[in-house]
């Protein structure tokens, strides 16, 4: 299919300077007319006046003028005259304004258009016609010389300069256009090719069809995708963000043009954006998400023009594993109590393989009465099977470890609805786990064997959950950042996660918080969940704390 040329860049550049060019020169010349015919008529009106007077104040004419028929004796003068001067016309009236001698004998017999005055004996100038063509001249007055009657208008003398047409000045005037349309012309094509040249390299040699393509694809491709894009400048200011980037950072309408600082964004996603924090896949926490941010910088001929950031919602996926972590821990409970178990019944039938029947009673009462205070420790304080189990399973996985882990006297919790029993146990098993990783991974041994203690107690409209260990604890520098960059207490160890930054999430979630504190033994990690579906049945009153 045929395809129409289009003019490229510089054509285009060319064509628009060219055109500017012309306006130009049209206007200088309209200028130049208008002030070549403002020169005209003020020198020639002068000039005219002034001959007008030497004819009114020529004695032949001032004598001649009151005979009759004088255009015989002055047709001579006044042709002389008009020949000497470089006129167009010399004519002569008498009072009356009937012309009696003139240059041009059509004229004689006929009367002037007069100006104002000028029977009254004042001089005046202006265009006339005369003959058919239009006529700048000076009309004077001619004046009797005789004492008898000295001071008697005899006539009026006129002197007409003809007026040149627009064309005729326009000709007149075409040498100097030219000059100036061809000097225009050399520095607009000069000019054109410079601004070309310029603008090639700016836009990469891409001719401005090419970039309105390349501006279109990148729209869509921006606005197409699923993941959140923002670019920013060298000075940390936003210069483009799709929808998926604003609803994720919950960014205003006019973020376009604004820094980091100004935008409401926590202190680890502007590290992250601006830099300050390196490497791939940055776990962060942006109100209500978790957000995976990758950033990589733009850099051009050696000069850093910016970065742009990717940012991929984690919540979702958070949720799988937390998910996956609670089958993942029940999984880890039925096999250490399978291990457990086993160990316990090789005891059983070894005894009963020497012959021991009454030891084997005594072991199974042994073992009966441990599980019974297992269950008056955790599950009587504990009424929400969901989260009663969960404290057995990790307390069977902290006794793998050689981690005791005990409910704290004066714990009590009444059951709760569904979506807060799990927000719960998300909160509780996060802060468990960290509690037990860092319990067991002391540096350095301990008088006493490494423990957990978990106190849950119900408060007015939540639940307040206190995990203490006997770990190292947490520096006071990086208190906040394990909740802020998403770390786990085992991030010392080298392992990246996202378990803090979902138990404070879940936290915000309720409308409550989480902080840590370091006591004389560890660390200890205090989170308040306000309850949102409330309670399946009243909480049973607390035991007292002794």
């Amino acid at each position: 299919m045929f395809r129409p040329l289009r003019p490229t860049l510089a054509g285009q550049l060319l064509l628009f300077q060219l055109t500017v060019i012309l306006l130009v020169l049209a206007a200088v010349a309209g200028l130049s007319l208008a002030q070549s015919a403002a020169v005209f008529g003020a020198e020639q009106g002068r000039r005219v006046v002034q001959l007008a007077e030497s004819v009114a104040a020529s004695d032949l004419v001032r004598g001649r003028l009151p005979e009759p028929a004088p255009a015989q004796t002055l047709a001579p003068q006044i042709q002389a005259d008009r020949e000497r001067w470089q006129v167009s016309s010399v004519t002569v009236a008498d009072a009356d304004g009937k012309v009696v001698a003139s240059t041009n004998p059509l004229l004689i017999g006929t009367y002037l258009p007069l100006g104002a005055g000028v029977l009254e004996g004042r001089g005046w100038r202006g265009e006339i016609e005369l003959g058919g063509r239009t006529e700048l001249v000076g009309q004077v007055p001619v004046l009797s010389a005789e004492e008898s009657s000295l001071g008697v208008q005899l006539g009026v003398a006129v002197v007409g300069q003809e007026v040149p047409t627009l064309a005729e000045l326009l000709v007149e005037a075409t040498p100097t256009l030219l000059l100036y349309l061809g000097v225009a012309s050399v520095l607009g094509v000069a000019g054109s090719w410079l601004l070309t040249r310029r603008i090639k390299h700016q836009t990469f040699g891409m001719e401005p069809r090419e970039i309105a393509g390349l501006a279109e694809h990148r729209e869509a491709m921006l606005y197409g995708i699923a993941e959140g894009v923002v670019a920013l400048d060298d000075q940390h200011r936003v210069t483009l963000v799709n929808d998926v980037g604003r609803r994720l950072l919950d960014l205003p309408d006019g973020a376009v043009g604004r820094t980091l600082d100004d935008l409401d964004l926590t202190a680890r996603l502007r590290d992250v954006l601006s830099g300050t924090v390196t490497g791939s896949d940055q776990v962060v926490l942006q109100g209500n998400r978790v957000l995976v941010v990758n950033r990589m910088p733009v850099d051009k001929d050696g000069r850093a023009l910016g970065a742009v950031a990717t940012l991929r919602d984690r919540t979702e996926l958070a949720q799988l594993e937390r998910d996956l972590g609670s089958f993942r821990s029940t999984a880890e409970a039925l096999r250490a109590q399978a291990h457990e178990f086993d160990n316990k019944l090789h005891t059983i039938s070894g005894l009963i393989q020497i012959g021991e029947q009454d030891e084997v009673v005594r072991f199974i009462d042994a073992l009966n009465r441990h599980r019974q205070s297992l269950d008056l420790s955790i599950g009587e304080p504990i009424r929400d099977k969901a989260i009663a189990a969960l404290l057995m399973a990790k307390s069977a996985q902290a006794s793998e470890r050689q981690v005791r882990l005990d409910v704290a006297p004066g714990s009590a919790l009444g059951p709760l609805a569904p979506e807060d029993s799990a927000d719960v146990g998300t909160v509780l098993g996060n802060l468990v786990d960290n509690a037990v990783d860092a319990a067991a991974g002391a540096p350095s041994p301990l008088p006493d064997p490494a423990w957990v203690s978990v106190d849950v107690r119900d408060t007015e409209g939540g639940v307040r959950i206190t995990v203490t260990d006997s770990g190292p604890g947490v520096p006071p520098e990086t208190a906040e950042e394990v909740f802020a960059h998403g770390f786990t207490t085992k991030a010392a160890a080298g392992e990246h996660g996202i378990g803090l930054a979902l138990t404070r999430l879940v936290c915000e979630h309720h409308g409550g918080g989480v902080h840590v504190a370091n006591t004389a033994d560890g660390a200890r990690f205090t989170a308040v969940l306000p309850l949102l579906g409330g309670r399946t049945a009243p909480p049973r009153a607390r035991a007292n704390d002794g």
